[in-house]
């Protein structure tokens, strides 16, 4: 099973585990292991440590993420790519739907919103809401048939529209700028 989620915040890499029912893995940058604690804990939620630095690096993210859909695993992605700065939904690169059309693995959409906001609310201290919204899979059965560019072009924008319907989030034209201190990857 893929998860294709929105991505807000550092906090969306713990809770799309900690609320699923099966353990996921999801790529993070490998400077994020450098540390004895981080190393561990990044292991232990399923992080798959990749070297953004080097030109193979989505080629390896990709790998790696065929690697855990061919075992049986599941396996989350981010498709825009990189962190909303602006609390919009950008547009998805195709990496999760080359993953899914390649291994026909299916395709969670994950909503997440409120994971942007403080943790606290000022004005009370109290824990901000926020929620994590799995959706129906996405059917992409029907692309088999078309060309291979095509057929990601169309999943990614199938994936993309089932997370906006669990959001509600403004879309944006653009892709997200990939920002190299981000500790996650999308695909």
């Amino acid at each position: 099973m893929l998860l294709a989620s929105n991505h807000l915040s550092g906090l969306d890499t713990i809770l799309i585990p900690s609320f699923s029912p099966r353990k996921v893995q999801f790529l993070a940058k490998s400077s994020l292991f450098a540390s004895r604690i981080g190393g561990w804990f990044f292991r232990q939620i399923g992080a798959i440590s990749v070297h953004r630095e080097a030109s193979s690096a989505a080629q390896a993210a990709l790998d790696a993420g065929r690697d855990v859909l061919a075992a049986g695993r599941v396996f989350a992605v981010f498709p825009e790519g990189s962190r909303s700065r602006d609390g919009r939904l950008y547009r998805g690169r195709s990496g999760a739907a080359w993953l899914a059309l390649e291994t026909g693995a299916a395709v969670v959409p994950v909503g997440l919103i409120g994971t942007n906001r403080a943790l606290r609310n000022p004005a009370t201290g109290r824990p901000e809401r926020v929620e994590v919204r799995f959706g129906a899979p996405v059917q992409l059965h029907d692309l088999a048939e078309l060309p291979a560019g095509r057929a990601r072009r169309e999943a990614t924008e199938r994936i993309m529209q089932a997370i906006h319907d669990l959001t509600g989030q403004e879309r944006a034209e653009e892709h997200a700028a990939i920002d190299p201190q981000r500790g996650t990857m999308g695909a």
